[in-house]
């Protein structure tokens, strides 16, 4: 690992990576035993719990100026976080981005990340205003434009079978009608959830190519799926990809908090983790490279396989669920992680049954399914969405989505399938029931006004 700076093809032991990790430790000034520190910051703790769970790794990573910089009176800790981001590049390139050239851990997770990318593409482009934005109805991706500074310049999506795809012919437009120098970047988006799929990023980095114009991927839990990793390799191939832009917990199974910006300009890699001010939390790197050894190379390419096989069993089950239940799972083959399961009869019945299909799920311990209805509008940062949560004004029917992740196992797919039977079968009662109640109202007040 040190030599080559890859990760190793068969996982560590847990005695192994303490072992390993406490060697990096002895290497920071603060664990030296005849230290003397009289500075502000001199990696002291007082409790002995904090410090045995950080490993006495204590003085985080980075300096004041620059992220990726050595400490020198942290050099354990330095060197943890340069072979995490050498690691986690060889993981990325594993997972089906070849030509990808650097990429860093940043302690923030995916949404202030994207706003660092911003940030950092603002000295390059002073006069630039607005980003160009393919709707997807995630807050964090929305606000990291916001809290950038930026004006969002929203693209719908449009409507092809049941998926929600990326019109580039409007992003086109958008480009000309507003001026390639005033848009910072196109921020598309590979991991959603369905019926809307990923961006075409091959049209995009194309466009954004012939206009000049830098382009940030948010993948945030794309490096799971092959087909999300080839989608970015594919962009960078024919056109411009700057940065993509990857949450830890959701692609490693760590806590959450952590982020990897990773792109095929060295330089401009460099450049954002500058932008970070000051050092920075050993965490997230700590996490992730404890993972990454326990798993090596095998054990990941073992989950990612996990994950496509419970994908297409997840797909072929509830498509039966929702054929006992006279719905249908969309048809939406353009995403590898999430589907969706039309509520059109239920929503038909009644239109609060809808939403209380989710908060039957959410009780009966069923987490992530997410029970979207028609028409819902929220504001957000003072922009009007009209359909929110469906990634478009006016999707024709309501749907719940299910996902599936890195980690899941078969028994979550036949459990949430059960539970979500009998929350099917209990609304459609109550749906039957409230509207036979409705129906024998309005016949009694027809019957009192005719006798009036």
């Amino acid at each position: 690992i040190i030599i080559k700076g890859k990760c190793p093809e068969d996982g560590w032991d847990e005695s192994t990576i303490e072992l390993f990790l406490h060697e990096l430790a002895i290497m920071d000034s603060n664990n030296f035993l005849g230290n003397c520190g009289v500075g502000e910051r001199e990696g002291r703790v007082a409790s002995g719990l904090v410090a045995r769970r950080h490993y006495r790794l204590i003085h985080g990573i980075g300096r004041s100026g620059d992220i990726s910089a050595v400490q020198p009176k942290a050099a354990g800790s330095s060197l943890l976080n340069k072979l995490t981001n050498s690691v986690v590049l060889d993981i990325i390139k594993l997972a089906g981005v070849r030509t990808v050239t650097n990429c860093f851990v940043v302690p923030m997770a995916t949404g202030m990340s994207l706003t660092l990318c911003f940030l950092t593409l603002r000295h390059k482009r002073p006069k630039a205003k607005y980003i160009i934005w393919p709707r997807i109805d995630q807050k964090s991706c929305f606000k990291s434009m916001i809290t950038a500074g930026f004006e969002p310049a929203v693209i719908e999506n449009v409507l092809e079978g049941d998926e929600l795809r990326t019109d580039v012919e409007a992003v086109e437009a958008k480009i000309k009608a507003l001026g390639a120098e005033n848009i910072l970047c196109v921020h598309s988006t590979t991991s959603c959830f369905a019926p809307r799929v990923p961006d075409r990023l091959e049209e995009l980095a194309v466009i954004c190519a012939n206009y000049d114009i830098p382009h940030i991927v948010n993948n945030a839990y794309g490096v799971q799926s092959s087909k999300c990793m080839h989608l970015i390799q594919q962009g960078a191939r024919v056109g411009r990809i700057d940065a993509f832009v990857q949450s830890l917990d959701k692609n490693f199974m760590v806590p959450v908090g952590g982020a990897i910006i990773a792109g095929f300009n060295e330089s401009f890699i460099q450049e954002i983790s500058k932008m970070y001010p000051g050092r920075a939390s050993a965490s997230p790197s700590l996490d992730v490279l404890i993972t990454l050894l326990s798993l090596g190379t095998s054990g990941y390419k073992q989950l990612l396989k996990e994950r496509k096989e419970m994908f297409f069993y997840l797909s072929s089950e509830l498509k039966k669920l929702a054929d006992i239940h006279n719905e249908r799972l969309l048809d939406t083959p353009h995403n590898p992680i999430s589907l969706a399961m039309s509520l059109k009869n239920l929503d038909e019945n009644n239109d609060a049954a809808v939403t209380q299909l989710g908060s039957m799920l959410f009780t009966r311990q069923v987490s992530g399914a997410r029970v979207v209805p028609c028409g819902s509008v929220q504001t957000v940062n003072n922009y009007t969405f009209k359909g929110f949560m469906s990634h478009a004004n006016d999707y024709p029917c309501a749907y719940l989505n299910a996902a599936s992740a890195i980690g899941i196992k078969k028994q979550d797919v036949d459990v949430f399938l059960k539970r979500l039977d009998k929350c099917l079968k209990t609304s459609r009662k109550e749906a039957k029931k409230e509207k036979s109640v409705n129906e024998i109202s309005n016949s009694n007040a027809g019957t009192e006004q005719l006798e009036d």
